[in-house]
């Protein structure tokens, strides 16, 4: 319905799991099912609205021309955590001591963890009782 000029963003993170000889990868989205999508006639409400009954769309977000600047900032930040690959880091992250996460992958999936110190490229965390030291960049993890 529009020409090349469509431009889609959409975050994501790439998970690496050993098992035994093969390595599995996994994308995850971080916006889940949404992403951010740009063309310069999306100023005319009308285009959105021919656009919401094309088959795989769920919804349009309203409200998205008076948050032009977070989302562009919010854009900008991820794009600034990404590796070579475009897939983001934990770079992604404010980290800060004392402050609680979850591993969204690896053997410790799901579980809380809090940060106890913060090195350069490492961190350690409490987890339950074990206190851990881990790189950054090795696991995935959310905010609590």
């Amino acid at each position: 319905k529009f020409n090349d000029d469509l431009k889609i963003y959409n975050p994501k993170f790439q998970t690496k799991l050993k098992m035994k000889n093969k390595t599995i990868v996994n994308e995850m989205s971080l916006l889940g099912d949404y992403l951010f999508c740009y063309h310069e006639n999306f100023k005319n409400p009308n285009s959105t609205n021919l656009l919401k009954f094309t088959k795989g769309i769920k919804d349009f977000i309203n409200g998205y021309k008076s948050s032009q600047n977070d989302i562009k900032d919010f854009i900008d930040r991820c794009r600034k955590s990404e590796n070579g690959e475009g897939y983001l880091t934990s770079k992604f992250y404010d980290l800060y001591e004392n402050s609680k996460f979850r591993f969204s992958t690896g053997v410790f999936s799901n579980f809380i963890f809090k940060i106890t110190n913060l090195q350069k490229n490492r961190m350690n965390i409490l987890l339950g009782n074990l206190k851990v030291s881990t790189e950054k960049e090795k696991f995935i993890f959310n905010n609590i």
